[in-house]
Protein backbone atom coordinates (compact mmCIF):
# COMPACT_ATOMS: atom_id res chain seq x y z
CA UNK A 1 0.00 0.00 0.00
CA UNK A 2 2.53 2.38 1.25
CA UNK A 3 4.55 1.60 -2.78
CA UNK A 4 1.60 1.77 -4.42
CA UNK A 5 0.50 5.61 -2.70
CA UNK A 6 4.01 7.13 -2.54
CA UNK A 7 4.05 8.56 -6.30
CA UNK A 8 0.24 10.76 -5.19
CA UNK A 9 2.42 11.48 -2.07
CA UNK A 10 5.23 12.38 -4.12
CA UNK A 11 3.14 14.53 -6.27
CA UNK A 12 1.08 16.32 -4.44
CA UNK A 13 4.16 17.68 -2.61
CA UNK A 14 5.98 18.68 -5.64
CA UNK A 15 2.78 21.03 -6.73
CA UNK A 16 3.25 22.77 -2.93
CA UNK A 17 6.88 23.41 -3.59
CA UNK A 18 5.92 24.71 -6.65
CA UNK A 19 3.46 26.94 -5.01
CA UNK A 20 5.47 28.11 -2.23
CA UNK A 21 8.73 28.60 -4.20
CA UNK A 22 6.57 30.80 -7.14
CA UNK A 23 5.33 32.53 -3.51
CA UNK A 24 9.12 32.84 -2.43
CA UNK A 25 10.73 34.21 -6.20
CA UNK A 26 7.37 36.62 -6.06
CA UNK A 27 8.51 38.51 -3.20
CA UNK A 28 8.99 41.92 -3.55
CA UNK A 29 11.37 42.62 -0.65
CA UNK A 30 14.29 40.60 0.76
CA UNK A 31 11.99 41.18 3.99
CA UNK A 32 8.72 39.23 2.41
CA UNK A 33 11.41 36.22 0.68
CA UNK A 34 13.02 35.46 3.99
CA UNK A 35 9.18 35.50 5.98
CA UNK A 36 8.13 33.37 2.74
CA UNK A 37 10.94 30.98 2.77
CA UNK A 38 10.01 30.03 6.63
CA UNK A 39 6.31 29.45 5.92
CA UNK A 40 7.03 27.97 2.37
CA UNK A 41 9.13 25.11 4.52
CA UNK A 42 5.62 25.07 7.14
CA UNK A 43 3.20 25.11 4.52
CA UNK A 44 4.80 23.14 1.79
CA UNK A 45 7.31 20.42 3.36
CA UNK A 46 5.32 19.11 6.29
CA UNK A 47 7.15 20.54 8.97
CA UNK A 48 5.45 22.56 12.10
CA UNK A 49 8.11 25.10 13.21
CA UNK A 50 10.96 26.16 10.38
CA UNK A 51 13.14 29.49 11.47
CA UNK A 52 15.36 31.04 8.66
CA UNK A 53 18.86 32.56 10.07
CA UNK A 54 20.82 34.74 8.03
CA UNK A 55 24.45 35.84 8.05
CA UNK A 56 25.41 39.20 8.83
CA UNK A 57 27.89 41.54 7.34
CA UNK A 58 29.77 40.62 10.56
CA UNK A 59 29.29 37.01 9.64
CA UNK A 60 27.07 35.94 12.81
CA UNK A 61 23.96 34.76 11.96
CA UNK A 62 20.06 36.77 13.18
CA UNK A 63 17.10 34.83 13.19
CA UNK A 64 15.32 37.15 10.62
CA UNK A 65 11.97 34.91 10.13
CA UNK A 66 9.89 32.60 12.15
CA UNK A 67 7.28 30.49 11.05
CA UNK A 68 4.84 28.09 12.88
CA UNK A 69 4.72 29.36 16.83
CA UNK A 70 4.16 32.73 17.27
CA UNK A 71 5.30 32.80 20.78
CA UNK A 72 8.70 31.49 19.94
CA UNK A 73 8.45 34.03 17.25
CA UNK A 74 8.42 36.86 19.20
CA UNK A 75 10.89 34.86 21.42
CA UNK A 76 13.42 34.43 19.28
CA UNK A 77 13.31 37.15 16.38
CA UNK A 78 16.52 38.78 15.86
CA UNK A 79 18.35 37.39 17.88
CA UNK A 80 21.90 36.49 17.00
CA UNK A 81 24.23 33.49 17.01
CA UNK A 82 27.51 33.73 17.24
CA UNK A 83 29.52 32.10 13.68
CA UNK A 84 31.53 30.28 16.00
CA UNK A 85 28.56 27.96 17.31
CA UNK A 86 26.67 28.40 13.71
CA UNK A 87 29.89 26.23 12.94
CA UNK A 88 30.10 23.78 15.35
CA UNK A 89 26.71 22.92 14.75
CA UNK A 90 27.05 22.31 11.24
CA UNK A 91 29.98 20.21 11.77
CA UNK A 92 28.66 17.65 14.17
CA UNK A 93 26.22 15.21 13.89
CA UNK A 94 24.72 13.37 10.76
CA UNK A 95 25.59 14.62 7.04
CA UNK A 96 22.24 14.24 4.60
CA UNK A 97 23.63 15.43 1.51
CA UNK A 98 23.92 19.20 2.63
CA UNK A 99 21.55 18.89 5.21
CA UNK A 100 22.95 18.06 9.13
CA UNK A 101 20.68 16.61 11.09
CA UNK A 102 21.88 16.18 15.01
CA UNK A 103 19.92 13.82 16.93
CA UNK A 104 18.85 13.98 20.81
CA UNK A 105 21.69 11.84 21.78
CA UNK A 106 24.08 14.46 20.35
CA UNK A 107 22.55 17.36 20.69
CA UNK A 108 22.36 17.96 24.01
CA UNK A 109 26.10 19.40 24.50
CA UNK A 110 24.43 22.26 22.37
CA UNK A 111 21.63 23.68 24.79
CA UNK A 112 24.57 26.35 26.40
CA UNK A 113 25.50 27.72 23.42
CA UNK A 114 24.61 30.95 22.54
CA UNK A 115 22.66 30.21 18.94
CA UNK A 116 18.71 31.18 19.46
CA UNK A 117 16.80 28.41 19.63
CA UNK A 118 13.51 26.95 21.15
CA UNK A 119 12.29 23.65 23.18
CA UNK A 120 9.35 21.45 21.81
CA UNK A 121 7.67 19.24 24.50
CA UNK A 122 6.76 15.81 23.88
CA UNK A 123 6.98 11.84 25.23
CA UNK A 124 9.61 9.89 23.99
CA UNK A 125 10.10 8.20 20.71
CA UNK A 126 8.09 4.83 20.68
CA UNK A 127 9.79 3.45 17.34
CA UNK A 128 12.94 3.86 16.13
CA UNK A 129 12.00 6.76 13.46
CA UNK A 130 10.49 8.43 15.36
CA UNK A 131 11.27 12.23 15.59
CA UNK A 132 12.42 13.00 19.66
CA UNK A 133 11.94 16.80 20.53
CA UNK A 134 15.22 17.46 20.98
CA UNK A 135 16.53 16.39 17.19
CA UNK A 136 17.38 19.38 15.64
CA UNK A 137 17.70 19.29 11.33
CA UNK A 138 19.81 21.94 9.46
CA UNK A 139 19.33 23.13 6.06
CA UNK A 140 22.64 25.38 5.23
CA UNK A 141 22.01 27.73 1.91
CA UNK A 142 24.99 28.87 -0.03
CA UNK A 143 25.20 31.77 -2.45
CA UNK A 144 26.12 29.40 -5.33
CA UNK A 145 23.76 27.20 -4.35
CA UNK A 146 26.38 24.15 -3.77
CA UNK A 147 28.49 23.29 -0.53
CA UNK A 148 31.35 25.47 -1.90
CA UNK A 149 29.68 28.61 -1.49
CA UNK A 150 29.86 31.33 0.47
CA UNK A 151 27.35 30.45 3.65
CA UNK A 152 24.07 33.33 3.06
CA UNK A 153 22.01 31.44 6.01
CA UNK A 154 20.91 28.23 7.49
CA UNK A 155 17.08 26.85 8.23
CA UNK A 156 16.34 25.22 11.26
CA UNK A 157 12.97 22.72 10.93
CA UNK A 158 11.45 21.03 13.59
CA UNK A 159 8.24 18.61 14.21
CA UNK A 160 7.73 16.79 11.34
CA UNK A 161 3.64 16.60 10.72
CA UNK A 162 4.08 12.84 10.38
CA UNK A 163 6.37 12.58 13.57
CA UNK A 164 8.79 10.23 11.50
CA UNK A 165 12.12 11.44 10.84
CA UNK A 166 12.47 12.45 7.53
CA UNK A 167 12.79 9.65 4.89
CA UNK A 168 15.16 10.05 1.46
CA UNK A 169 12.15 11.62 -0.28
CA UNK A 170 11.76 14.00 2.66
CA UNK A 171 15.71 14.66 3.22
CA UNK A 172 15.61 15.20 -1.07
CA UNK A 173 12.93 17.51 -0.58
CA UNK A 174 14.54 19.77 1.81
CA UNK A 175 17.46 20.84 0.19
CA UNK A 176 16.47 21.62 -3.14
CA UNK A 177 13.86 24.02 -0.92
CA UNK A 178 17.02 25.01 0.37
CA UNK A 179 18.96 25.70 -3.07
CA UNK A 180 16.03 27.80 -4.41
CA UNK A 181 16.05 30.10 -1.16
CA UNK A 182 19.27 30.49 -1.45
CA UNK A 183 18.66 31.82 -5.04
CA UNK A 184 15.63 33.71 -4.11
CA UNK A 185 17.39 35.38 -0.94
CA UNK A 186 20.48 36.45 -3.40
CA UNK A 187 18.20 37.87 -5.61
CA UNK A 188 15.80 39.66 -3.11
CA UNK A 189 19.45 41.19 -1.83
CA UNK A 190 20.41 42.10 -5.24
CA UNK A 191 17.37 43.36 -5.49
CA UNK A 192 17.35 45.51 -2.64
CA UNK A 193 21.16 46.87 -3.70
CA UNK A 194 19.94 47.75 -6.83
CA UNK A 195 16.76 49.97 -5.19
CA UNK A 196 19.26 51.68 -2.93
CA UNK A 197 21.48 52.20 -5.90
CA UNK A 198 18.93 53.70 -7.78
CA UNK A 199 17.67 55.82 -4.90
CA UNK A 200 21.10 56.95 -4.06
CA UNK A 201 21.30 57.47 -7.97
CA UNK A 202 18.47 59.47 -8.21
CA UNK A 203 19.43 61.62 -5.32
CA UNK A 204 22.80 62.28 -6.58
CA UNK A 205 21.05 63.16 -9.98
CA UNK A 206 18.59 65.66 -8.22
CA UNK A 207 22.18 67.19 -6.06
CA UNK A 208 23.75 67.59 -9.24
CA UNK A 209 20.59 68.99 -11.25
CA UNK A 210 20.57 71.30 -8.37
CA UNK A 211 24.14 72.27 -8.00
CA UNK A 212 24.09 72.72 -11.78
CA UNK A 213 20.50 75.05 -11.33
CA UNK A 214 22.81 76.75 -8.75
CA UNK A 215 25.84 77.66 -10.72
CA UNK A 216 23.73 78.81 -13.72
CA UNK A 217 21.66 81.02 -11.77
CA UNK A 218 25.17 82.22 -9.86
CA UNK A 219 26.84 82.67 -13.07
CA UNK A 220 23.97 84.48 -14.98
CA UNK A 221 22.84 86.78 -12.23
CA UNK A 222 26.45 87.65 -10.94
CA UNK A 223 26.76 91.35 -10.05
CA UNK A 224 30.57 91.09 -11.87
CA UNK A 225 31.45 89.67 -15.21
CA UNK A 226 31.88 85.69 -15.68
CA UNK A 227 33.44 83.73 -18.43
CA UNK A 228 34.08 80.21 -19.46
CA UNK A 229 36.84 79.65 -21.73
CA UNK A 230 38.02 76.37 -23.15
CA UNK A 231 41.57 74.74 -21.78
CA UNK A 232 43.65 73.22 -23.78
CA UNK A 233 43.92 71.98 -27.17
CA UNK A 234 43.72 74.48 -30.68
CA UNK A 235 40.95 76.49 -29.11
CA UNK A 236 42.56 77.51 -25.49
CA UNK A 237 41.19 80.09 -24.05
CA UNK A 238 38.05 81.10 -26.53
CA UNK A 239 35.49 81.98 -24.84
CA UNK A 240 32.49 79.48 -24.85
CA UNK A 241 30.17 81.60 -22.37
CA UNK A 242 29.06 85.09 -20.73
CA UNK A 243 27.20 86.06 -18.22
CA UNK A 244 25.00 89.07 -18.60
CA UNK A 245 27.77 91.47 -16.49
CA UNK A 246 30.58 90.79 -18.34
CA UNK A 247 28.67 91.82 -21.91
CA UNK A 248 27.25 95.25 -20.18
CA UNK A 249 30.95 96.23 -18.99
CA UNK A 250 32.03 95.13 -22.41
CA UNK A 251 29.29 96.27 -24.68
CA UNK A 252 29.35 93.42 -26.66
CA UNK A 253 26.87 91.11 -27.24
CA UNK A 254 26.67 87.12 -25.96
CA UNK A 255 26.59 86.14 -29.36
CA UNK A 256 29.80 88.18 -30.67
CA UNK A 257 31.61 87.23 -27.52
CA UNK A 258 31.97 83.76 -28.32
CA UNK A 259 33.81 84.67 -31.18
CA UNK A 260 36.95 86.21 -29.24
CA UNK A 261 38.95 84.77 -26.33
CA UNK A 262 40.84 86.91 -23.89
CA UNK A 263 44.21 87.37 -25.84
CA UNK A 264 41.79 89.03 -28.39
CA UNK A 265 40.10 92.15 -26.85
CA UNK A 266 43.15 92.64 -24.02
CA UNK A 267 45.24 95.74 -24.56
CA UNK A 268 48.29 95.05 -26.79
CA UNK A 269 50.80 95.84 -23.48
CA UNK A 270 48.91 93.35 -21.27
CA UNK A 271 49.03 90.21 -23.49
CA UNK A 272 52.24 89.12 -21.95
CA UNK A 273 50.49 89.82 -18.21
CA UNK A 274 47.41 87.60 -19.76
CA UNK A 275 49.61 84.84 -21.08
CA UNK A 276 51.66 84.26 -17.56
CA UNK A 277 47.98 84.03 -15.46
CA UNK A 278 45.88 81.82 -18.27
CA UNK A 279 45.75 79.10 -15.46
CA UNK A 280 44.05 77.77 -12.74
CA UNK A 281 44.78 80.00 -9.69
CA UNK A 282 46.09 82.83 -11.93
CA UNK A 283 45.11 86.51 -11.10
CA UNK A 284 46.16 89.85 -13.55
CA UNK A 285 45.06 92.98 -13.66
CA UNK A 286 44.95 94.35 -17.37
CA UNK A 287 42.41 96.53 -19.56
CA UNK A 288 39.83 94.61 -21.91
CA UNK A 289 38.59 96.66 -24.70
CA UNK A 290 35.07 97.96 -25.31
CA UNK A 291 32.69 97.62 -28.09
CA UNK A 292 33.13 101.30 -28.86
CA UNK A 293 37.41 101.22 -29.12
CA UNK A 294 38.11 101.99 -25.23
CA UNK A 295 39.59 99.71 -22.67
CA UNK A 296 38.64 99.35 -19.37
CA UNK A 297 40.85 98.07 -16.12
CA UNK A 298 39.54 94.69 -14.89
CA UNK A 299 40.42 92.17 -12.44
CA UNK A 300 41.02 88.74 -13.97
CA UNK A 301 40.78 85.36 -11.29
CA UNK A 302 40.78 82.20 -13.31
CA UNK A 303 39.51 78.73 -11.80
CA UNK A 304 39.26 75.46 -13.76
CA UNK A 305 36.44 73.33 -13.43
CA UNK A 306 35.39 69.97 -14.86
CA UNK A 307 32.59 69.02 -16.88
CA UNK A 308 32.74 65.65 -14.97
CA UNK A 309 34.86 63.11 -12.98
CA UNK A 310 37.14 62.85 -16.69
CA UNK A 311 35.44 64.89 -18.94
CA UNK A 312 36.77 67.92 -20.34
CA UNK A 313 38.33 71.26 -18.13
CA UNK A 314 37.11 74.53 -18.79
CA UNK A 315 38.60 77.69 -17.15
CA UNK A 316 36.20 79.73 -15.30
CA UNK A 317 36.94 83.48 -15.16
CA UNK A 318 35.63 85.86 -12.96
CA UNK A 319 35.87 89.48 -14.55
CA UNK A 320 35.44 92.61 -11.97
CA UNK A 321 35.71 96.15 -13.16
CA UNK A 322 38.44 97.88 -10.96
CA UNK A 323 38.05 101.50 -13.46
CA UNK A 324 37.43 103.35 -10.72
CA UNK A 325 39.97 102.24 -8.05
CA UNK A 326 42.48 102.22 -11.68
CA UNK A 327 41.99 105.68 -11.74
CA UNK A 328 42.53 106.80 -8.47
CA UNK A 329 45.51 104.65 -8.11
CA UNK A 330 46.98 106.49 -11.21
CA UNK A 331 45.68 109.66 -10.16
CA UNK A 332 47.18 109.42 -6.99
CA UNK A 333 50.45 108.32 -8.48
CA UNK A 334 50.41 110.94 -10.75
CA UNK A 335 50.02 113.27 -7.98
CA UNK A 336 53.56 111.62 -5.83
CA UNK A 337 55.43 112.24 -9.34
CA UNK A 338 54.23 115.40 -10.22
CA UNK A 339 53.70 118.95 -9.96
CA UNK A 340 50.15 119.85 -8.33
CA UNK A 341 50.30 123.74 -9.70
CA UNK A 342 52.20 122.77 -13.54
CA UNK A 343 50.95 119.55 -13.92
CA UNK A 344 54.73 118.78 -14.61
CA UNK A 345 56.77 115.93 -13.13
CA UNK A 346 58.64 116.84 -9.48
CA UNK A 347 61.92 116.96 -8.48
CA UNK A 348 61.47 113.32 -7.24
CA UNK A 349 60.38 111.83 -10.73
CA UNK A 350 62.82 114.16 -12.53
CA UNK A 351 65.56 112.39 -10.18
CA UNK A 352 63.91 108.77 -10.53
CA UNK A 353 64.03 109.15 -14.91
CA UNK A 354 67.78 110.69 -14.93
CA UNK A 355 69.44 107.63 -12.77
CA UNK A 356 67.43 105.23 -14.49
CA UNK A 357 69.30 106.48 -17.61
CA UNK A 358 72.71 105.75 -15.68
CA UNK A 359 75.55 103.23 -14.48
CA UNK A 360 78.07 103.46 -11.88
CA UNK A 361 80.68 102.91 -14.46
CA UNK A 362 82.30 105.54 -16.62
CA UNK A 363 82.52 104.66 -20.05
CA UNK A 364 86.03 105.31 -20.07
CA UNK A 365 87.06 102.78 -17.94
CA UNK A 366 86.03 100.13 -20.58
CA UNK A 367 88.77 99.65 -22.80
CA UNK A 368 91.33 99.31 -19.63
CA UNK A 369 88.92 96.85 -18.02
CA UNK A 370 88.64 95.05 -21.13
CA UNK A 371 92.43 94.89 -21.40
CA UNK A 372 92.63 93.62 -18.00
CA UNK A 373 90.47 90.94 -18.79
CA UNK A 374 92.48 89.90 -22.06
CA UNK A 375 95.15 89.81 -20.01
CA UNK A 376 93.86 87.48 -17.15
CA UNK A 377 91.59 85.32 -19.40
CA UNK A 378 92.99 86.06 -23.20
CA UNK A 379 93.31 82.84 -25.55
CA UNK A 380 96.95 81.78 -25.09
CA UNK A 381 96.78 80.17 -28.81
CA UNK A 382 96.01 83.25 -30.30
CA UNK A 383 92.32 83.37 -30.97
CA UNK A 384 90.46 86.86 -30.39
CA UNK A 385 88.50 86.96 -27.15
CA UNK A 386 84.48 87.27 -26.96
CA UNK A 387 84.41 91.25 -25.39
CA UNK A 388 80.26 91.02 -26.57
CA UNK A 389 77.65 91.45 -23.74
CA UNK A 390 76.88 88.53 -22.99
CA UNK A 391 80.82 87.98 -22.23
CA UNK A 392 80.95 90.57 -20.09
CA UNK A 393 78.21 89.56 -18.17
CA UNK A 394 80.06 85.92 -17.85
CA UNK A 395 83.54 87.23 -16.91
CA UNK A 396 82.18 90.40 -14.94
CA UNK A 397 82.72 88.38 -11.63
CA UNK A 398 86.56 87.77 -12.65
CA UNK A 399 86.74 91.81 -13.25
CA UNK A 400 85.64 92.66 -9.55
CA UNK A 401 82.32 92.93 -11.03
CA UNK A 402 83.09 96.26 -13.02
CA UNK A 403 81.17 95.43 -15.98
CA UNK A 404 78.40 94.54 -13.87
CA UNK A 405 74.85 95.43 -15.51
CA UNK A 406 77.18 96.50 -19.13
CA UNK A 407 74.79 93.93 -21.11
CA UNK A 408 71.72 95.19 -20.42
CA UNK A 409 72.81 98.99 -20.18
CA UNK A 410 72.44 101.95 -22.81
CA UNK A 411 75.99 103.19 -22.05
CA UNK A 412 75.17 107.65 -21.48
CA UNK A 413 78.07 109.40 -22.96
CA UNK A 414 79.15 113.34 -23.04
CA UNK A 415 80.35 114.97 -26.66
CA UNK A 416 83.43 115.84 -26.04
CA UNK A 417 85.65 118.88 -26.18
CA UNK A 418 84.75 122.51 -24.63
CA UNK A 419 81.95 124.29 -25.32
CA UNK A 420 82.83 126.14 -27.82
CA UNK A 421 83.58 122.84 -30.28
CA UNK A 422 81.33 119.94 -30.83
CA UNK A 423 82.68 116.33 -31.71
CA UNK A 424 79.65 115.44 -33.37
CA UNK A 425 78.92 112.95 -30.68
CA UNK A 426 75.01 112.68 -28.94
CA UNK A 427 74.28 112.62 -25.80
CA UNK A 428 71.64 113.29 -22.71
CA UNK A 429 71.41 117.18 -22.06
CA UNK A 430 70.40 118.42 -18.87
CA UNK A 431 69.14 122.33 -18.99
CA UNK A 432 68.38 124.10 -15.57
CA UNK A 433 66.01 126.94 -15.99
CA UNK A 434 65.59 130.13 -13.68
CA UNK A 435 63.21 132.59 -14.05
CA UNK A 436 64.66 135.88 -14.24
CA UNK A 437 62.19 138.31 -12.55
CA UNK A 438 60.04 136.39 -11.21
CA UNK A 439 60.08 137.66 -7.43
CA UNK A 440 59.34 140.89 -8.42
CA UNK A 441 55.89 140.19 -10.11
CA UNK A 442 55.23 137.92 -6.53
CA UNK A 443 55.89 141.08 -4.89
CA UNK A 444 53.86 143.64 -6.86
CA UNK A 445 50.74 141.52 -7.82
CA UNK A 446 50.78 138.60 -5.13
CA UNK A 447 51.28 134.84 -5.37
CA UNK A 448 48.41 134.30 -7.84
CA UNK A 449 49.77 135.93 -10.82
CA UNK A 450 52.99 134.30 -9.88
CA UNK A 451 51.45 130.64 -10.04
CA UNK A 452 49.61 131.67 -13.19
CA UNK A 453 52.76 132.89 -14.88
CA UNK A 454 54.51 129.61 -13.56
CA UNK A 455 51.62 127.80 -15.25
CA UNK A 456 52.47 129.66 -18.67
CA UNK A 457 55.86 128.59 -18.66
CA UNK A 458 55.38 125.73 -18.12
CA UNK A 459 53.06 124.99 -21.26
CA UNK A 460 55.73 126.85 -23.17
CA UNK A 461 58.51 124.99 -21.94
CA UNK A 462 56.29 121.80 -22.52
CA UNK A 463 55.74 123.30 -26.66
CA UNK A 464 58.84 124.19 -26.86
CA UNK A 465 60.56 120.31 -26.72
CA UNK A 466 60.38 117.23 -28.61
CA UNK A 467 58.14 114.07 -27.65
CA UNK A 468 60.24 111.92 -25.37
CA UNK A 469 61.67 115.38 -24.27
CA UNK A 470 61.41 116.01 -20.35
CA UNK A 471 60.19 119.12 -18.78
CA UNK A 472 60.27 119.05 -15.12
CA UNK A 473 59.73 121.70 -12.23
CA UNK A 474 62.24 121.33 -9.17
CA UNK A 475 60.40 123.90 -7.47
CA UNK A 476 59.59 128.14 -7.02
CA UNK A 477 60.92 129.39 -10.60
CA UNK A 478 63.40 126.57 -11.52
CA UNK A 479 62.58 123.94 -14.35
CA UNK A 480 64.36 121.39 -15.54
CA UNK A 481 64.49 119.70 -19.04
CA UNK A 482 66.00 116.53 -20.43
CA UNK A 483 66.96 116.03 -23.66
CA UNK A 484 68.68 113.41 -25.31
CA UNK A 485 70.06 112.37 -28.16
CA UNK A 486 71.74 116.21 -28.73
CA UNK A 487 75.21 117.18 -30.08
CA UNK A 488 76.75 120.50 -28.12
CA UNK A 489 75.27 122.88 -30.78
CA UNK A 490 71.87 121.15 -30.74
CA UNK A 491 71.59 121.92 -26.67
CA UNK A 492 72.52 125.33 -27.17
CA UNK A 493 69.74 125.63 -30.28
CA UNK A 494 67.38 124.57 -28.03
CA UNK A 495 68.40 126.78 -24.55
CA UNK A 496 67.93 129.80 -27.08
CA UNK A 497 64.64 128.93 -28.57
CA UNK A 498 63.13 128.41 -24.93
CA UNK A 499 64.38 131.06 -24.09
CA UNK A 500 62.74 133.21 -27.02
CA UNK A 501 59.71 131.46 -25.90
CA UNK A 502 59.22 132.38 -22.19
CA UNK A 503 60.34 136.18 -22.56
CA UNK A 504 57.02 137.21 -24.81
CA UNK A 505 54.40 139.11 -22.61
CA UNK A 506 52.16 137.15 -20.00
CA UNK A 507 48.72 138.57 -19.31
CA UNK A 508 47.67 137.79 -15.94
CA UNK A 509 44.46 139.23 -14.68
CA UNK A 510 44.33 142.18 -17.74
CA UNK A 511 47.81 143.11 -17.39
CA UNK A 512 51.14 142.09 -19.36
CA UNK A 513 53.73 140.94 -17.48
CA UNK A 514 57.50 139.68 -18.45
CA UNK A 515 60.03 137.21 -17.19
CA UNK A 516 63.18 136.17 -18.62
CA UNK A 517 65.32 133.17 -18.10
CA UNK A 518 68.64 131.85 -17.33
CA UNK A 519 69.55 128.27 -18.97
CA UNK A 520 72.50 126.22 -17.65
CA UNK A 521 73.41 123.42 -19.95
CA UNK A 522 74.95 119.99 -18.27
CA UNK A 523 75.64 116.69 -19.67
CA UNK A 524 74.61 113.52 -18.02
CA UNK A 525 77.11 110.42 -18.40
CA UNK A 526 77.74 107.35 -16.57
CA UNK A 527 79.75 107.39 -13.83
CA UNK A 528 77.84 110.28 -12.34
CA UNK A 529 75.00 110.86 -10.02
CA UNK A 530 71.63 112.57 -11.06
CA UNK A 531 72.48 115.00 -7.78
CA UNK A 532 75.88 115.58 -10.17
CA UNK A 533 74.57 116.15 -12.70
CA UNK A 534 71.90 118.57 -11.76
CA UNK A 535 74.41 120.24 -10.07
CA UNK A 536 76.60 120.40 -12.78
CA UNK A 537 73.92 122.55 -14.85
CA UNK A 538 72.52 124.32 -11.84
CA UNK A 539 76.58 125.82 -11.74
CA UNK A 540 76.59 126.97 -15.52
CA UNK A 541 72.97 128.76 -15.18
CA UNK A 542 74.40 130.44 -12.47
CA UNK A 543 77.45 131.20 -14.69
CA UNK A 544 75.46 132.04 -17.49
CA UNK A 545 73.04 134.73 -15.36
CA UNK A 546 75.87 136.75 -14.10
CA UNK A 547 77.44 137.15 -17.25
CA UNK A 548 74.88 138.89 -19.07
CA UNK A 549 73.92 142.21 -18.31
CA UNK A 550 71.44 143.22 -15.69
CA UNK A 551 68.88 145.13 -18.28
CA UNK A 552 68.75 141.84 -20.29
CA UNK A 553 67.77 139.54 -17.05
CA UNK A 554 65.25 142.42 -15.96
CA UNK A 555 61.44 141.28 -16.29
CA UNK A 556 58.41 142.88 -14.65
Amino acid sequence: METESEPYVRLATLRQLHHVMADMNAARSLADTLQTVADGVVNGLGYELACVNLVRPDGDLVVAAFSGNSAAEALITGRVGSRAAWDRRLTMGERWGELCFIPHTEGWVLDEDDVPQWFTDGPPPRFEDEWHPSDRLFAPMHATGAAGGELIGVISVDRPRNGRIPGAWGREALQMYAFQAAIAISNARLRANMQRALVRLEREQQALRASEESFRQAFEYAPSGMAIAELGGDQHGRILRTNDALCRLLGRPASAMRRYSFSDLVHPEDIGTLLRTSAEGGRAELRLGRRDGTYVWVSLRNSVVADAADGPRFLLTHVEDIEERKRRELHLAHRASHDSLTGLPNSAELRSRLSARLCSRPQEQLPSAVDSLDAAYGDPIGHDFDYGPAALHRTGHAAGGLYEGFDHHVHVSAPGGDETTDDGTKGLAVLFCDLDGFKSINDRFGHNAGDAVLIEVARRLTSGVRDGDTVARLGGDEFVVLADGLGRADAQDLAVRLRNAIIPPIRVDGRAVRVGASFGIGWAHCGMTAEEVLQSADQRMYVEKRSRAKQHRRAG
